[in-house]
């Protein structure tokens, strides 16, 4: 397996940004990092994405993509996984236009990422897996990420690792399953109380809302539609890592 962490950032939206990628095997790590002065929290997260799987097929890596090792990309950005697992496919039969009938945002970005998909799962054999964590629950990918993607932001870089597992830092970076199994255990399981926020999913697109009648307004009478409590922003994560994943 190689897994990638991605993470983007933004000073303002817009403002000034900056991205993170960490590309992890068995044996070696490597960290990569950008900012660009005026941009938006999505053009990053775009960004982190398409360098990680450049990375991916870089010196340190590439061989094991050839050579069969699975690729999975892990992201806190719900609009860069269902952009490139679902939305994608649609705006390139519209030749990017959306299903509001307006040009697709981003969209040099978003032919830039498929190009670099198409380009990992050619040489590798297999598709990409792409994995929603939550941000900002202890997952130690996306929290290094997070801390690269805002030291560019402010112009104030972090040093970037390359080199091999054994010296890196952070040594269970691989541990999403243990740190989501804790963030579970410490669920609230009081549903009383005032809510944090509410969640949904509609049509497959996860939304965040801060009163019940924004969400019930969203969800009313939407087939499949999904929407659940938080009581945290934990809980929140938690929520949208389960319908991301559904």
């Amino acid at each position: 397996m190689i897994t990638i962490f991605t993470d983007g950032s933004s000073r303002g939206n817009p403002g000034r940004g900056g991205w993170g990628s960490v590309v992890v095997s068995d044996h070696y790590v490597a960290e990569f990092g950008g900012r660009e002065d005026m941009t938006t929290n999505n053009r990053m997260e775009l960004v982190a994405a398409i360098r990680g799987l450049g990375g991916a097929l870089g010196p340190e890596f590439g061989a094991l993509v050839e050579a069969g090792h699975q690729v999975k990309v892990n992201s806190d950005s719900s609009y860069v996984i269902n952009g490139i697992t679902k939305w994608v496919f649609g705006w390139v039969r519209n030749d990017w236009v959306s299903s509001q009938k307006e040009p697709v945002l981003n969209k040099d970005l978003w032919q830039e990422l498929l190009q670099a998909v198409l380009l990992v799962e050619k040489k590798g054999g297999a598709k990409i897996r792409w994995n929603y964590v939550g941000g900002h629950v202890g997952i130690i990918g996306n929290e290094r990420c997070d801390e690269i993607a805002t030291s560019f932001a402010d112009n104030d870089p972090t040093l970037l690792y390359v080199g091999p597992r054994s010296g890196y830092g952070y040594k269970n970076i691989l541990d999403i399953d243990a740190v989501v199994s804790r963030v579970v255990a410490k669920k609230s399981s009081k549903s009383k109380g005032p809510a944090f926020s509410y969640v949904s999913r509609v049509g497959g697109v996860i939304e965040t809302h801060n009163t019940w009648a924004e969400c019930e307004a969203r969800v009313k009478g939407a087939a499949g539609a999904r929407f659940k409590k938080a009581m945290n922003a934990m809980d929140e994560a938690v929520i949208k890592a389960e319908f991301a994943g559904e």
